[in-house]
């Protein structure tokens, strides 16, 4: 039975800003995995979800899934070009922020060649090889951030839709992938060059990794990767192809064709890193709201957020009330919306709050990969990273749109409310590979990426991009990301009240969702629906 948006129980502003403020108060210290914020930050978690009435998540009845990372904090050395007789030295933090994944307590590149790969992408399905008949095992590569902008043949002022997506960036852009490939192909370095506009953030969200940073415990203990990977300012980028006889835009410029080859820039790079090691046991934490169909109560739909940020550094707490407080506190007030329901919906619904987002969505990697429940029985997953602090919208934004059917639902809901639903604004910036969904996504459940609106109603029409740009170039990821108090949370318990009722309609439904044709994600998903 289709039970209206309006006879749904409803979020609870009051209780959205109070878990905020505490979860991003100086006491939580900036929430930083392995540290006294995130003991806190757990224990309120769980004791919410408790008070809420969700279930432990895991089989041994705790709320928590123990997830092993080991903690890198970086002591570097400069990074120095030589050609001939000839060497510049790069800045740290000011021209170059770069880390090492190895688990030991040193890694470095000694003379090594530096080989310019264009923007570093294999990519067969577009006829696309940025390596081709060149070995880079052992050498250091520089490549560009995002896509290859690849001109439309109809309209070259305009980016192909049929390769790397046109305007929106695949995962082939993303800076993940680019130190996935170094280590694909042995390079025993990877820098890649910073672009505020491709990349979507400036260079100082870039130089808040120059402290302690974590990943999972893989067996290799990460020797697989590059040595040293990281990032060098577009200034130095530049200076480094002139001093190898080379143009910066003349190389982009190729860089955007399928004819680009590798360009050995005759130069080499030196650069050692001594690390500082902690293993730690992070913890996600799990609640979960039996469903009430003997048959089907064991799929679930999940929502997840996470509860980490980067913790206390020389710069001050990274508060991240935003980002992703929040967000943690709509997973407990959706919680407590499903709990005053008359009865639980057909299907179970599992409360994920997961570690380390920011070092690299670990917490939901380790998820996936160490279910607590079968991924081919997860039927959805909804991610709530960040909300609406500046009022109601006549819109609803769906990163991604387009990929799945729960986009059709998040569309009746929000047509129920009066207002219409549509892609990101910046496809371009590549948001549905930067946060949690996207890890169940990749394992093939479909997976919904809400964002804010931009059209506010009783603002001017440029109002929404106003407060995005000031949001990005101001406030995310700096200790300025606080509860302010012009903050007006009507439009969050809009949106939640909508993503409650995807959520609950999708646990009632006779039909799970899929993935729309052609997506990149439908072959995995009928892969393992075909194995369960």
């Amino acid at each position: 039975m289709h039970v209206p948006i309006g006879q749904l129980p409803m979020i609870d502003i009051d209780g959205l800003l109070a878990h905020t403020r505490t979860l991003s108060s100086d006491a939580y210290e900036g929430r930083a995995p392995g540290t006294k914020g995130e003991e806190l930050s757990v224990a309120y978690i769980a004791d919410q979800f408790r008070q809420v009435g969700l279930k432990p998540g895991m089989s041994d009845g705790t709320y928590f899934q123990k997830v092993p990372l080991v903690g890198i904090t970086p002591t570097p050395t400069s990074l120095v070009y030589r050609k001939g007789d000839r060497f510049q030295a790069l800045r740290w933090k000011d021209d170059i922020v770069a880390w090492t994944k190895h688990v030991a307590d040193m890694a470095s590149i000694e003379r090594s060649e530096l080989i310019f790969v264009g923007y570093g992408v294999v990519a067969p399905e577009y006829k696309w090889d940025d390596f081709k008949g060149v070995d880079v095992k052992g050498k250091t590569i520089v490549m560009l951030v995002n896509d290859p902008p690849v001109p439309d043949p109809a309209n070259p002022s305009e980016l192909d839709p049929k390769t790397f997506g046109g305007k929106a960036m695949t995962y082939y852009g993303r800076w993940t992938y680019k130190y996935e490939i170094a280590a694909q192909k042995g390079a025993a370095g990877a820098l890649i060059v910073h672009e505020t506009g491709p990349a979507g953030y400036g260079f100082n969200v870039v130089q808040g990794k120059t402290g302690e940073q974590f990943d999972l415990v893989t067996p290799d203990k990460n020797m697989s990767r590059a040595a040293i990977e990281g990032w060098i300012t577009l200034d130095s980028a530049k200076t480094l192809l002139k001093l190898a006889g080379k143009d910066f835009d003349d190389l982009k410029k190729q860089a955007a064709t399928r004819e680009f080859k590798p360009v050995p820039l005759g130069i080499t790079a030196s650069m050692q890193i001594r690390n500082k090691l902690r293993t730690i046991d992070s913890r996600n934490v799990l609640g979960r709201l039996e469903g009430s169909d003997p048959k089907l109560k064991d799929e679930s739909v999940v929502y997840t957020a996470h509860w980490d940020h980067f913790g206390r550094t020389a710069e001050g707490i990274f508060h991240g009330a935003e980002d992703d407080a929040l967000g943690c506190a709509a997973l407990i007030e959706v919680a407590r919306a499903f709990g005053k329901l008359p009865s639980p919906p057909r299907r179970s619904i599992l409360f994920l709050a997961v570690t380390a987002e920011e070092q690299g969505l670990l917490g939901s990697q380790y998820y996936t990969v160490q279910p607590a429940y079968p991924l081919a029985k997860t039927v959805a997953d909804i991610n709530l990273d960040s909300w609406n602090v500046h009022g109601r919208t006549k819109d609803l934004t769906l990163v991604g749109f387009g990929a799945s059917d729960l986009d059709d639902y998040a569309r009746d809901a929000a047509g129920e409310q009066g207002r219409v639903v549509h892609g990101d604004a910046e496809p371009e910036k590549g948001f549905y590979y930067r946060s949690d969904h996207f890890n169940f996504a990749k394992e093939g459940v479909p997976a919904l990426d809400p964002d804010a609106g931009v059209d506010y109603i009783g603002k001017p029409p440029e109002y929404g991009k106003q407060i995005r740009d000031e949001w990005t170039s101001t406030r995310y990821h700096t200790p300025k990301d606080v509860v302010l108090p012009d903050w007006d949370l009507s439009g969050a318990r809009e949106d939640l009240a909508a993503l409650f009722a995807v959520g609950y309609r999708v646990a009632q439904a006779d039909k799970i969702p899929e993935w729309k044709p052609g997506n990149e994600f439908r072959a995995k998903r009928e892969a393992a629906l075909k194995g369960k």
